[in-house]
């Protein structure tokens, strides 16, 4: 067993090397490497940046624990990387990849702090060139079949997103009258616009982060005590049957606001109240139908962070009847369909779960000798 900063070295990255984050182009002549998820953070084209080093080579996110092995030239993100490559023949690339992996899941996740310092600390097995071609053949061999498996299981995600952007399309086909938002709610408004002063416990106060898949999630939100709560207009207060409407970054996003509980949200989510002409399901799956976000694609104003103003968003027009039994009728077509969808989904997110839990295990397999 030998040490892992025993085993490896490390390739400076001067800081005249690193290209910002808001520096980064959508393409051009050097990739950047940083420690997000993606292989390629994003383009440069000030070859300057190129990393002085012969690839491939080892990134690995200090802060977020990823690890790329990179076979080609490269500019370096503007923080949280170290450069690794073997300290001699006596240790492969691919070896020490995989391996690098496998000592990462060993490792506390101790959040935005550094994670380099317990990696090289970490201990590793290094048997003969031979073995490591032997375990690398057959860890790629089963990640082979692993990544087909979740490349069908994505495809499956995918067509299930097309399904129901047709279920919705469907649903409202038959609609002959086109309404404005403004027409068919009390009013339409968004969030304080000051920062809230924010307290440790108290009323929740939600953030468009905390807007996942049509639902509210209420881990990690912000609290703002009573007495902010309070003094908040009544309009700008989520009640039961309102629908909310997320408008900044990830816009055209509704959720139905159908419990009773307290809280707040900020300026970047809008609150739809409907009024006696519209039920509010109706609403809320109007909202997703392709040619209503369609409207709000083509309103957004905004470069980094397309938002789509209350304005705009009142003026955009929704599939419309009258007839609030008809209403009805649509919604529960459109649900009985999409409650398929969402099994469908749960098994597909299910089995994505148990392809990463496998993934690591074929590490854990390898790298203590009983793979």
């Amino acid at each position: 067993m030998a040490l892992y900063k025993n085993i490896v070295k490390k390739i400076s990255v001067p800081a005249d090397k690193k290209t910002k984050q808001k520096e980064y182009l959508p393409s051009g002549q050097l990739p950047v490497v940083d420690q997000g998820h993606e292989l390629i953070g994003g383009y440069t084209d000030d070859l300057s940046k190129l990393i002085n080093c012969q690839v491939p080579v080892i990134v690995f996110g200090d802060h977020t624990k990823c690890v790329k092995l990179i076979n080609f030239d490269f500019g370096a993100g503007a923080d949280g990387i170290k450069v690794i490559q073997p300290k001699d023949d006596s240790l492969t690339i691919k070896y020490l990849y995989h391996a690098t992996k496998y000592l990462t899941l060993r490792i506390r996740d101790k959040g935005y702090a550094r994670h380099y310092q317990f990696l090289e600390k970490q201990e590793l097995n290094v048997p003969s060139i031979p073995e490591q071609q032997c375990i690398v053949s057959r860890i790629e061999e089963l990640f082979s079949s692993l990544d087909n498996a979740v490349e069908t299981l994505q495809k499956t995600k995918e067509q299930l997103a097309v399904y129901r952007q047709a279920v919705l399309k469907e649903a409202f086909a038959k609609c002959q009258e086109h309404v404005a938002i403004e027409s068919i709610t009390q009013h339409v408004t968004d969030g304080d616009h000051m920062p809230p002063p924010k307290v440790d416990t108290g009323i929740p106060f939600i953030m468009i982060s905390n807007i996942q898949g049509n639902t509210i999630c209420w881990e990690n939100t912000a609290h703002v005590g009573k007495d902010y709560f309070e003094r908040i207009d009544s309009k700008r207060k989520p009640q039961i049957g309102d629908v909310l409407y997320t408008v900044t970054g990830s816009f055209g996003i509704p959720v139905l606001v159908d419990f009773k509980k307290d809280f707040c949200f900020q300026r970047h989510i809008a609150l739809l109240r409907p009024n006696d002409l519209i039920k509010q399901k109706y609403l809320y799956y109007s909202l997703m139908e392709p040619n209503v976000f369609s409207q709000a694609e083509k309103g957004a104003t905004g470069t980094a962070q397309k938002t789509v103003g209350l304005g705009v968003l009142r003026k955009i027009k929704i599939p419309f009847t009258k007839d609030l039994n008809e209403q009805t009728l649509i919604v529960e077509n459109i649900e009985s369909k999409l409650s398929m969808c969402d099994s469908i989904e749960q098994t597909v997110n299910t089995a994505l779960a148990q392809a990463e839990a496998m993934r690591q295990s074929i590490l854990k397999e390898a790298f203590e000798g009983r793979l």
